[in-house]
């Protein structure tokens, strides 16, 4: 989305100041040899990478390889969190209350993106504590790290989605079944979690939608019964759903409803 590009440079902008300001990964000087253990195959791909079997890699090509991830930004923050059923359920409102460009479209993605952000900020603590920190400070190589990171969100992710979607698409990619649920790969996973997150936008919109479809049908049946059939429901109901929605608190409901609907 194009309205998500400022975010992104301005996060590319705290990487790279990252990267410089961490002794561990910008000077590249380890205080004490790393066991064998604790390096993997992806390690010493990139050591190679960098110059060395075991030497790290040089400042420019982390400031690269940031960059290069930075593009698959959009897509994990769309289809790996929160984000698309909050976006979804708020687009969904905006439309019920007869809104076309109300709150616009900036704000509806602000609003989104940082309720994931809450949202997600418990999954988020946890691959910082396990992953990032002590990949940080050399306890641990990089294939462990995007390992232990990638099964918080694979947590995350499995907590929201549906049996039967995994059932469904393991079945097309001849995949399972699965003995454990920390066996689904992310392969099945992903379109899975999709799939239930869209089902689950529209089940929540359609709730939303209920008592604005109500207060139509009452303003167009009062018109009728006037005779006014030259004029617009929508114009005499608008003020009345806005009125509504103020008067129920909202956006406070609707914020709080979806976080709700995250925690099980």
């Amino acid at each position: 989305m194009r309205f998500a590009k400022p975010f992104l440079f301005v996060l590319g902008a705290f990487l790279l100041a990252l990267v410089m300001t961490q002794p561990a990964l910008a000077q590249a000087v380890p205080a004490a040899p790393a066991a064998p253990s604790a390096t993997g195959a992806l390690d010493r791909a990139l050591g190679q990478l960098g110059g060395g079997n075991d030497a790290p890699l040089a400042l420019s090509l982390q400031v690269l390889i940031i960059m290069g991830l930075l593009t698959v930004l959009p897509g994990i923050i769309l289809m790996m969190t929160s984000f698309t059923r909050i976006i979804i359920v708020l687009s969904i409102l905006r439309q019920a209350l007869g809104l076309q460009q109300t709150p616009p479209n900036q704000v509806l993605i602000g609003l989104s993106l940082f309720l994931s952000l809450f949202v997600m900020a418990p999954t988020i603590s946890k691959v910082n504590d396990a992953a990032i920190k002590p990949y940080a400070a050399g306890q641990i190589g990089a294939e462990q790290m995007i390992e232990t990171g990638g099964a918080s969100l694979h947590a995350f992710m499995l907590k929201q989605t549906r049996v039967k979607d995994i059932t469904m698409f393991s079945g097309i990619a001849k995949t399972g079944p699965y003995a454990n649920p920390n066996e689904v790969p992310f392969s099945v996973l992903l379109p899975a979690f999709v799939t239930s997150e869209l089902k689950t936008a529209f089940q929540i919109g359609f709730l939303v939608f209920l008592p604005f479809i109500v207060i139509d049908l009452v303003v167009a049946t009062v018109l009728m019964s006037l005779g006014m059939m030259m004029m617009s429901p929508t114009i005499i109901s608008l003020p009345f759903k806005l009125l509504l929605f103020v008067l129920v608190d909202g956006w406070a409901l609707t914020m709080g409803s979806l976080a709700n609907s995250f925690v099980s």
